[in-house]
């Protein structure tokens, strides 16, 4: 766990500049190396200000924030107060509502928050423009690099897979690329997980924060982390997400869906072995398990 982190001088100076009524900044970085956030409370109100840990994330989540407003509605996202691309820093508006992940729910306000989640996913997705010839590059060359890490981790794991989560590795390497060439692209959340869900049912309803990973890529690739960690074992949940989104998932969908989390599997198991770290192993396993199981 990190330790909290008093905000630099030449930040608070500079959310001095936008919120003078501002009184205390509060460290809420998330538990990664990475991760720069305080909380600013003013006498009022509080604002959240945050340093990118690139230029390239700078320019990608400033970028996000234009299109979030245009996409979403004020409640359903943070907004962006200010930015300074020497500082790397970026001022926001707080979301109202508390983090899913995490969070006790009855079984039916699970299906509520799934089915906004898909409603307002369907909501962002809709407002994309068509990729770019750059874009349609990169996003092929992201697909490369996928799959061979995939079979890469594959060489290294063998010895701890069977039979048949060796060949669906097999698969993400050899069909992946083929089948990416028919799926939709958009511009997308990037890190669409319970963690960046935001719930307010009596008030604000469903929002989503943290656009770091917005970009232009493959549609099915948001639900990864859904599918491999939530949905497999509650299908429920996959069934009133897509109902918000308000379609289905065509069948190259669903079969690359499976490669892509299959993916992070054997990503998660390699990661795992080298670092003897059995949280990582064991999650890898579960993965590949599941994927294996959702193939038959």
């Amino acid at each position: 766990m990190n330790h909290p982190a008093p905000i630099p001088n030449d930040l608070w100076a500079w959310a001095l500049d936008h919120l003078p009524d501002a009184r205390t900044a509060t460290d809420v970085s998330w538990a990664r190396g990475d991760s720069r956030v305080w909380r600013i409370d003013t006498t009022t109100a509080s604002a959240f200000v945050k340093i990118s840990p690139s230029v390239r994330d700078y320019t990608r989540e400033t970028d996000a924030y234009v299109y979030a407003a245009r996409a979403l509605a004020p409640h359903q996202a943070p907004r962006l107060i200010a930015s300074d691309h020497h500082l790397l820093a970026l001022l926001t508006t707080p979301q109202p509502g508390k983090i899913v992940r995490g969070l006790p729910l009855e079984e039916d306000q699970e299906l509520r928050v799934h089915e906004e989640a898909g409603r307002l996913l369907r909501r962002w997705h809709d407002h994309s423009a068509p990729a770019t010839a750059d874009e349609q590059t990169a996003i092929r060359d992201a697909i490369t690099g996928q799959t061979d890490e995939a079979a890469a981790c594959l060489q290294a794991t063998r010895h701890r897979l069977a039979p048949d989560e060796q060949k669906l590795v097999e698969e993400v390497a050899h069909d992946l690329p083929h089948l990416a060439d028919e799926l939709p692209l958009v511009y997308r959340h990037g890190d669409y997980a319970t963690r960046n869900w935001l719930w307010d049912p009596a008030q604000h309803g469903f929002g989503v924060i943290d656009f770091a990973m917005a970009a232009p890529g493959i549609a099915v690739e948001e639900y990864v982390w859904l599918h491999s960690a939530l949905w497999t074992p509650r299908p429920s949940l996959r069934d009133a997400f897509f109902t918000g989104y308000g379609r289905t998932l065509a069948a190259v969908e669903r079969q690359a869906l499976t490669l892509f989390a299959a993916r992070l599997g054997v990503s998660y198991l390699h990661a795992g072995l080298t670092k003897q770290d059995p949280v990582l192993t064991e999650r890898g396993h579960l993965v590949l398990h599941r994927m294996t199981a959702d193939q038959n």
